[in-house]
């Protein structure tokens, strides 16, 4: 699966490449791309997919209720400093300082707490709040990826130990959904967290007579705590899969905790036999700079224990999914998912054949 690059597509060679290259699901991403676009996408893609003679399914990935900043006024983002205090405020209200960010969601400062830890922009920002005033949250910003770091506007905000009142699916989603009924063979359906998330869509999707399988992404700490609840929900349907959304989980659960809780996911889907798509980050330094790092590869061998592995858009896009089919052709030759084959080995084959 590969993220469609929404200013690149326009190539008419852009789309031939990822097919050949192996493309067999192209994602659209609404969190960054709108209906006309979208629909431009899926035209070019037909167009290239008859072209080469390669099928190719398409994963249109609905938003969801992302929280993200919002920089007042003309400024594009603002300074911070570890020690500082940042304040969270409701969109569009008067500024109360030169540290004010606004908040997408305004439902969050109904539930968040003193105490409660805040990361923003995929985690590289780390603070915890000591106010809430209803509209305004203090939060005392405790890390930054540099000295003199800059927030900038449409970053994450996660709140990990706030219970969130934010539904999963939004009015925006819903307008999408229809797109996606229309042209989607999957349908993404992000930060879900408990089973009644899943109702809601399915009766949104009735309604609309929409019978397109849906990707539950697992991206909260809440959605770990509930993931064998949402399997066994999942099940009333006859086709779904699970994704394993890495970004914004490891900022939830903690990065020195995503190995171990990606591979019990990996483990419960294996049980129930529901197929896991492995995203987020795969083989990203190679992609952005053409550069393919140890850590990279050694990830890349744990995604072939899922049934699909996403790749984000990147410049050098060609050359990492080349990288990786060797990767996985190479791995799966060893084992199928979790279960190995015990097929016979290259180095113990070239030893024995020496010594006969």
């Amino acid at each position: 699966m590969v993220t469609i690059d929404e200013k690149a597509f326009g190539d008419p060679r852009y789309f031939d490449q990822l097919l050949l290259h192996g493309m067999n699901v192209a994602r659209i991403n609404f969190a960054h791309t709108d209906e006309a676009t979208a629909r431009s996408m899926i035209a070019a893609l037909r167009k290239s997919s008859a072209r080469v003679g390669i099928a190719c399914k398409i994963y249109m990935d609905l938003a969801g209720p992302k929280i993200r900043t919002v920089i007042p006024g003309n400024k594009k983002k603002i300074k911070i400093q570890a020690g500082e205090i940042v304040n969270l405020c409701t969109l569009n209200s008067e500024p109360r300082d030169k540290k004010t960010i606004w908040v997408s969601e305004a439902s969050i400062f109904q539930t968040v707490s003193p105490g409660d830890r805040v990361f923003i922009d995929d985690g590289k920002f780390y603070g915890i709040v000591e106010k809430n005033d209803c509209d305004k949250v203090a939060v005392r910003i405790l890390r930054t990826p540099q000295e003199k770091a800059e927030i900038k506007s449409d970053k994450g905000i996660n709140l990990p130990d706030t219970q969130l009142n934010t539904p999963s699916l939004t009015s925006e989603d819903i307008k999408h959904l229809r797109l996606a009924g229309e042209f989607a063979d999957l349908i993404g359906y992000s930060f879900v967290r408990k089973r009644e998330d899943i109702k809601v869509l399915r009766t949104y999707m009735r309604e609309l007579n929409i019978q397109v399988p849906v990707i539950y992404k697992i991206e909260t700490s809440e959605a770990v705590e509930n993931f064998p609840d949402l399997l066994i929900e999942a099940m009333r349907e006859p086709l779904f899969g699970v994704m394993i959304a890495r970004g914004d989980l490891a900022v939830e659960i903690g990065f020195e905790r995503l190995a171990e809780i990606q591979e019990e996911l990996l483990w419960l889907a294996e049980a129930a036999h529901i197929p896991m798509i492995w995203a987020t980050q795969v083989l990203e330094n190679l992609n952005k700079t053409g550069i393919l790092t140890r850590s990279e590869i050694s990830d890349a061998v744990m995604a072939s224990m899922s049934e699909c592995v996403m790749l984000n858009k990147g410049r050098n896009i060609h050359q990492t999914m080349r990288t990786l089919s060797d990767i996985l052709q190479r791995e799966t030759s060893h084992r199928q998912k979790k279960r190995f084959t015990m097929r016979s080995l290259s180095i113990a084959k070239r030893f024995l054949h020496k010594i006969q």
